[in-house]
């Protein structure tokens, strides 16, 4: 008898075993290095930067950002074998659906477009960085920040996902603030950071919810546990969503979640505000489409119609702003961009509105039009960025004139703004918006088609009022008296230098945004399939 005993005792301790074993064994993975290189390699030359700025004497400064620039383009590089197919890493079980990493088409789409957007912002800064911004930190906080916007769209879990977000906004808090002695410098970064800080809180508050209520961080599995959560859950799970929906409308600049955004942009280094429109945006924006069609499709018909209003609402405010500014004389040019780009948020709400009433492909409207809008908004403040080398206020009269000294300059921006205002030849801007509307059409949101209309037309006002300052002659300096000095005229000096990197900004922007004005279905075609 007590043999027996033993030997089923035995039988139990290695059936166990054996268990534990396979358990472990589902644990220990290998990890897809060719999926996780785009956000890696930004990360190790970050480190890379920070330990080289110690050691590397200031007059050669400039290989640092050279370095990061370098490591930008390799990261882009690195995203070419991901277009052969969906790849998946960090499976913490046999099912290769839940994973925490996962790079698929939509993946590489907007990861093409943080790690681009990063590397022509690297290029507008390498001067700021040799005269007025601390090269090291700058680098490395820029690298940082890639980092995290590089890993945001292939994150599959909500714990990923929040990690993500964080790396990527930190360091840009930092950059905001990096203007050394300068208030505005200072006093934007404060808002930046009380905002973000405030957004970061309602999403984990919203995250825990979620979990609570489903047991599980996987997006995918979120999904399935929200088809059949109990009854005495309801609540907390509704609770969750909404909060997470709310935190990342902080991150989207929609409104009333907008107040941030135009003294950041004008406080910030022209670069970083760049930055911020565009890699900054694209993160929100990101994590949005990642919570409410693959985690929250159960409560399409709550998010739907919320996101539906906060477009409307995000476009109106933005363009309003946008429109008030105009009659000042002083008007700032980063001011105007500010509003416009809180007016670009609500067109970028509305396909992520229309997928709860049509489907996930409606997402690759959004991803569209993102791609769209960085080519044209990137390029407007590289040249933003070369006006004000010798007008630092960067008012809209100090661009009167621009044709007379820069005509090639003045017709890029004037191209920029077209595009912006949807206007022929700015082809690419009235294919995006033509894309937008579509999409709402298309999803039985005629109403919010009618608003968009509307705010098309008010933004027309600003857009050709501006294009219209860089045709005007400029304004002659009026005669000195006697013994006083001649106060200087308005527009840009006539043959000021311009540096090379923010010449090639420009350059590659205008080059890509003739190029898909002549061929706007690229985009369309590269953004097809971008979910799931």
């Amino acid at each position: 008898m007590n043999a027996a005993n033993a030997a089923h005792a035995e039988n139990a301790a290695n059936a166990a075993h054996a268990e534990n074993a396979a358990n472990a064994a589902h644990l220990v993975q290998s990890v897809d290095w060719a999926a996780i290189a785009p956000p890696a390699i930004a990360a190790a030359a970050a480190l890379v930067v920070l330990v080289a700025d110690l050691f590397v004497p200031r007059r050669r400064r400039q290989l640092l950002g050279w370095t990061t620039i370098a490591a930008l383009v390799a990261a882009l590089v690195a995203l070419v074998p991901l277009r052969k197919g969906d790849r998946a890493t960090f499976c913490l079980t046999t099912d290769p659906g839940v994973c925490s990493y996962t790079a698929d088409h939509f993946t590489l789409v907007i990861q093409f477009l943080v790690l681009g957007g990063a590397l022509l912002t690297a290029l507008l800064s390498l001067k700021d960085t040799e005269e007025a911004l601390p090269a090291g930190e700058f680098w490395f906080l820029l690298l940082s920040s890639a980092a995290g916007a590089a890993l945001l769209p292939a994150s599959r879990d909500l714990a990923t996902l929040v990690v993500a977000l964080e790396v990527a906004s930190l360091p840009a808090f930092a950059l905001v603030g990096l203007k050394r002695g300068d208030r505005m410098s200072g006093e934007a970064a404060l808002k930046f950071f009380l905002s973000s800080v405030t957004a970061t809180a309602v999403t984990l508050l919203g995250v825990s919810f979620v979990y609570a209520s489903t047991g599980t961080l996987h997006l995918t599995e979120i999904a399935q546990a929200l088809d059949d959560v109990p009854a005495r859950l309801e609540t907390l799970a509704e609770a969750g969503v909404a909060l997470t929906l709310v935190g990342f409308a902080f991150k989207t600049a929609a409104a009333p979640f907008h107040f941030w955004v135009p003294d950041t942009y004008v406080g910030a280094p022209l670069p970083v505000a760049a930055y911020l429109s565009v890699v900054g945006k694209a993160v929100g924006f990101t994590g949005l489409i990642l919570v409410t069609v693959v985690a929250f499709p159960t409560y399409a018909d709550v998010w739907g119609p919320a996101l539906a209003v906060l477009a409307a609402l995000t476009m109106t405010v933005g363009n309003v702003a946008a429109l008030r500014q105009v009659p000042t004389r002083a008007w700032s040019a980063v001011r105007l961009l500010a509003w416009s780009s809180v007016a670009q948020a609500g067109y970028l709400l509305v396909p992520i509105a229309a997928a709860a009433y049509s489907g996930d492909d409606q997402i690759g409207s959004t991803v569209a039009y993102a791609l769209m809008y960085a080519v044209v908004n990137l390029g407007a403040f590289a040249v933003a960025a070369l006006v004000a080398r010798t007008r630092p206020l960067n008012r809209i009269s100090d661009y009167r004139g621009l044709y007379a000294d820069r005509p090639v300059v003045a017709l890029v921006m004037g191209f920029f703004l077209l595009c912006l205002a949807g206007l022929p030849p700015g082809i690419i801007g009235l294919f995006a918006k033509v894309t937008v509307f579509s999409a709402a059409v298309d999803a039985g949101l005629g109403w919010l088609a009618v608003v968009m209309g509307a705010n098309v037309v008010i933004a027309l006002y600003y857009y050709l009022k501006w294009t219209a300052v860089l045709f005007r002659p400029p304004v002659p300096a009026p005669a000195a008296e006697a013994g006083q000095e001649a106060p200087p005229r308005e527009g840009p000096p006539r043959r000021a230098p311009a540096p090379a990197p923010i010449t090639l900004a420009i350059a590659l922007t205008a080059v890509a945004g003739v190029l898909l004005s002549g061929y706007p279905q690229l985009v369309l075609r590269f953004a097809a399939g971008t979910l799931f």
